[in-house]
């Protein structure tokens, strides 16, 4: 279920996605890792109650404890407005305008999107490179976001099926276990 994009703009994410973080050897890719389901997430994330911002816890349930990452805190009154802003932008509104205009991600991913071009899953990879370096805006905001989705916590959407962490060697959320001596000290 999308919260925010639109099929063709999950397209056109998923194959920038592959760009970003490609697919090499064992590591499966972006799109394969969840990305295009962490921004749209992360982009929508107003449209649940609460806002899909901070994941609860303290604990996942991977390792023992309650599982309760997946269930999202309430936001206070000044994180609401500073999410909001950078989500959806200054939108004109005072409050959000006190420091200036700002351009929430939602726009910067609608517009960069569609600066990439309607032909860009059918392009090949040095095209869509190409495409991509001249939407420097999108391209690292999009970027940050990818590596977020790719590596974080699953809860928020991304990092499908713990591939990400398995990767790189990362073990993932470890309490209430925590790290042995030898994991910590690299002998692991």
């Amino acid at each position: 279920m999308s919260r925010f994009l639109s099929g063709n703009e999950s397209a056109v994410l998923s194959a920038a996605a592959d760009r970003l973080i490609p697919a090499s050897g064992e590591h499966p890719g972006g799109a394969a890792l969840g990305v295009v389901e962490y921004v749209d997430r992360l982009l929508g994330a107003f449209s649940s109650d609460p806002p899909l911002i901070f994941a609860g816890g303290p604990f996942s349930g991977r390792f023992g404890g309650d599982a309760s990452f997946n269930r999202f805190l309430p936001l206070s009154p000044r994180e609401e407005l500073a999410w909001r802003t950078r989500i959806e932008g200054s939108r004109g509104l005072p409050q959000r305008e006190f420091n200036g205009p700002v351009r929430g991600w939602q726009e910067i991913y609608r517009e960069g999107i569609a600066a990439l071009g309607p032909d860009f899953c059918d392009v090949d990879g040095d095209e869509q490179d190409r495409r991509l370096a001249a939407q420097r805006e999108l391209r690292n905001v999009f970027y940050a976001h990818a590596c977020e989705g790719a590596y974080g916590a699953p809860e928020y959407g991304g990092n499908r099926d713990l591939e990400g962490w398995r990767v790189i060697g990362f073990p993932g959320d470890v309490q209430p276990r925590g790290y042995t001596d030898d994991e910590v000290t690299g002998r692991a």
